[in-house]
């Protein structure tokens, strides 16, 4: 229900918004702009499933093998002291914690590719698990503030854009990005536990969430010794190794199993396009909307507003230009990444608000997207409480990113 009045929501703002357009500032332009772009976002919502198709039907054939291998059970043993008390009602040694666990993995080394067939492979099975087909389960619904909340210890991408855009330092939102991110998830977790009534002081998931953040400590210590270029090679380096390592692993456990890999990988890979249709219309429905609703200048008129607000009771509004790629982050992930690379072609790559909007854009994942993928891959109708406590990671996330900026770049 709740994504049936957000979707509506975007309709109707939408339609609001250019109205007033056309009767106060006579733009009759605004109404084809707004049907060329849910014509366009429809596109490219086939587009995304299309291309979401082959990597799908690679990741999901090959975790078949890690499966049948053993792998994906070895993973899941592994995390098992952790998992068992995030996800209560996933069995000890049921494959979705290894699924789980390799999602998480993925998406912590910027590896978004891997990460979706992934967490649709864990999204799946935990459907498997679930008594109440059309509605999301306590684990659904942690599992996707994980993945809402986006803890990434290797933000290659946004380094990647700002190195085009011509900074003189692609890296410095390293460690921003990671303190943002890391708030962000930790958040989502403790917000979670208190609502599914989880012992969060629990001694082993404090000790690994403590763990966690020394790692993370560690990572940041580390880089901040390193040079511009050795952080990109070495991040690069390390993400493609570690997956590279994966496949191997899988096929050499199923050598050792005596898997008949071709035919275990063509049965996942089979699974993987049907993932990949199913979500279509889910995708041109969010996708859709997202679009009217930038084409009709909503987005515009919240930004010049809350900047005019800020600046009246006389807060530092310089943060503000990155409010677009704040406000789009959990809509739409391209979207985003566009009033990212807007703000740096603007302002200049090495400006204060494209170094915010490069931080916000790193601190979380798209949640409306992961929404619509996640679920309408295994027709969760239901979500029950999922948007609000991953719209609080996003906006913790979002603060954290401002805050963070601020601590480093000024």
């Amino acid at each position: 229900m709740v994504l049936n009045y957000i979707w509506i929501a975007f309709f109707l703002i939408a339609f609001v918004v250019a109205v007033g357009e056309t009767v106060f500032n006579g733009n009759l332009d605004v109404w084809s702009e707004i049907m060329n772009s849910s014509f366009g976002a429809a596109e490219t919502a086939f587009t995304i499933s299309l291309g979401l198709t082959g990597i799908l039907s690679l990741w999901m054939g090959l975790m078949k093998i890690g499966e049948q291998g053993g792998v994906i059970q070895f993973f899941g043993r592994l995390v098992s002291p952790l998992f068992s008390r995030l996800f209560p009602g996933i069995p000890k040694n049921h494959p979705a914690m290894g699924s789980i666990f390799m999602n998480v993995s993925a998406n912590m080394l910027g590896l978004d590719n891997a990460a979706t067939p992934l967490g649709l492979k864990a999204m799946n099975e935990l459907q498997q698990l679930n008594p109440k087909k059309d509605t999301a389960s306590d684990a659904m619904l942690m599992f996707l503030v994980l993945n809402a909340s986006g803890l990434c210890m290797i933000p290659i991408g946004v380094m990647m854009y700002r190195a085009q855009c011509g900074a003189t330092n692609p890296t410095d939102v390293f460690m921003p990005i990671l303190v943002a991110t890391f708030i962000a998830t930790l958040v989502g977790i403790i917000a979670l536990c208190i609502r599914q009534r989880i012992n969060f002081l629990d001694k082993v998931l404090l000790s690994w969430l403590v763990g966690i953040a020394a790692v993370l400590a560690g990572v940041v210590w580390y880089v901040s010794t390193l040079s511009q270029d050795d952080v990109q090679r070495y991040s690069s380096f390390a993400a493609n190794f570690i997956l590279l390592s994966v496949i191997v692993g899988f096929i050499c456990a199923g050598l050792r199993k005596r898997v008949n890999m071709f035919d275990a990988f063509i049965e996942g890979a089979k699974d993987g396009f049907k993932t990949a249709v199913m979500i279509i219309p889910y995708l041109v429905a969010f996708l859709v909307g997202i679009a009217m609703l930038r084409a009709s200048g909503a987005m515009t008129v919240l930004t010049d507003w809350l900047t005019q607000c800020i600046s009246a009771l006389g807060f530092d509004a310089d943060w503000v230009g990155a409010l677009p790629t704040m406000l789009m982050k959990p809509l739409s992930g391209s979207g985003s990444r566009g009033m990212m690379i807007d703000a740096m072609n603007t302002y200049g790559a090495d400006a204060f608000v494209s170094r915010v909007s490069a931080c916000v854009q790193g601190s979380t994942d798209t949640t409306f997207y992961i929404l619509a993928v996640y679920f309408g891959s295994v027709g969760i109708k239901k979500t029950r409480y999922a948007v609000p406590y991953a719209l609080l990671a996003d906006i913790v996330g979002s603060i954290a990113g401002v805050v963070a900026a601020y601590i480093f770049f000024r």
